[in-house]
């Protein structure tokens, strides 16, 4: 086996785990997560509109 396919099966099992465990505050992280991305993409999107206003 190599790194990458074990650091891969650790990863998931570690989000499995984090999951089960406890699954509240894992749906926070992925909301934050989400919140995130959504505010980069608002940003690129002014940006954009500005630059060809």
């Amino acid at each position: 086996m190599n790194i990458k396919k074990i650091a891969t099966v650790a990863g998931i099992a570690l989000v499995l785990f984090f999951v089960i465990a406890r699954p509240g505050e894992a749906a926070g992280f992925v909301d934050n997560i989400i919140g995130a991305l959504r505010d980069a993409a608002e940003a690129v999107i002014t940006f954009v509109s500005s630059v060809f206003s």
